[in-house]
């Protein structure tokens, strides 16, 4: 889950609509292999609570096949919304490609994509970084970084970490490799800062960041997240006060991930070509 990225308004960029992100990896659950578990890669299922709900304001499910990761996002309907509620779908697909450096986010109700270089968000995470320590607000100038060695508290299993008005605990496991945890780390630092990118608001991503490097060097891949803020800071930034993210984890991709790889990839090569800020702007499909 990605609860922690983006800036507060003032920053480098602002506006932008709501994106509820997974980026923060949370509850792991190793499931036994399924009969349909036939190609290498492993697989998350995610769920984002907020402000100690019952019900997930989010779930993606997350596919990693070589260094190539599949996002697919839904956004849940909420009780008070007048679409149904078994409605969900698939709002967003991220591909995550590391080898050509690029970041190609779809819509597939409106049939839109557009691509972001690795370069654009390297200079996103500097502007941030220099914006944030120059904040006249002590948690958005502490959540600049860059050490935050001071607040963090590691045991075998959980580093926690707080700051100014704000307390992250996650939770990890050991990875069935260490080329699996590097491969979610990066998949996470690029998902905060895409986030960051494409809908600004909340906290600087440095935090999480941080999180992420000592996890993995550690071989594991994160189990539960959580992170709470100031509940003041939280109304300003328009975020919740607190997040918690669950996770299900299974070793190997389904018969059904092929498919739906297979299917995201004639997406990618169907959906008409966008700028970011095009693609951020348009209107969505029940607006």
């Amino acid at each position: 889950m990605h609860t922690s990225g983006g800036h507060t308004g003032s920053g480098p960029a602002s506006g932008g609509l709501v994106w509820i992100v997974i980026a923060l990896a949370c509850g792991w659950c190793v499931s036994a292999p399924a009969a349909d578990a036939v190609a290498e890669g492993f697989r998350v299922e995610s769920e984002v609570y907020a402000n100690g709900a019952q019900e997930p304001v989010a779930r993606t499910l997350t596919l990693f096949r070589g260094r190539i990761a599949w996002d697919f996002i839904e956004t849940v309907p909420s009780a008070a919304s007048d679409r149904p509620q078994a409605g969900a779908a698939v709002t967003e697909i991220v591909l995550h490609d590391p080898a050509r450096e690029r970041v190609v986010v779809v819509d597939p109700v409106r049939n839109l994509k557009t691509q972001v270089d690795a370069i654009r968000l390297e200079r996103l995470s500097a502007s941030l970084a220099a914006w944030a320590r120059r904040s006249d607000d002590r948690l958005v100038r502490w959540a600049g970084g860059p050490d935050f060695a001071d607040g963090m508290k590691e045991t075998a299993d959980m580093v926690e970490l707080a700051g100014p008005r704000v307390r992250y605990a996650v939770e990890y496991a050991i990875a069935p490799s260490a080329d699996e945890a590097d491969s979610y780390r990066q998949f996470a630092d690029t998902a905060i800062l895409l986030k960051g990118l494409m809908r600004p608001g909340g906290l600087p991503p440095f935090p999480r960041m941080a999180i992420n490097r000592r996890v993995a060097a550690a071989g594991g891949i994160p189990t539960s997240v959580a992170l709470e803020i100031d509940p003041g800071m939280a109304a300003f930034t328009g975020r919740a006060a607190r997040l918690r993210c669950t996770h299900r984890f299974h070793p190997r991709l389904l018969s059904s991930d092929l498919a739906r790889i297979a299917e995201a990839e004639s997406r990618v090569a169907a959906a008409t070509v966008v700028d970011l800020a095009e693609f951020v702007a348009a209107p969505q499909a029940d607006d």
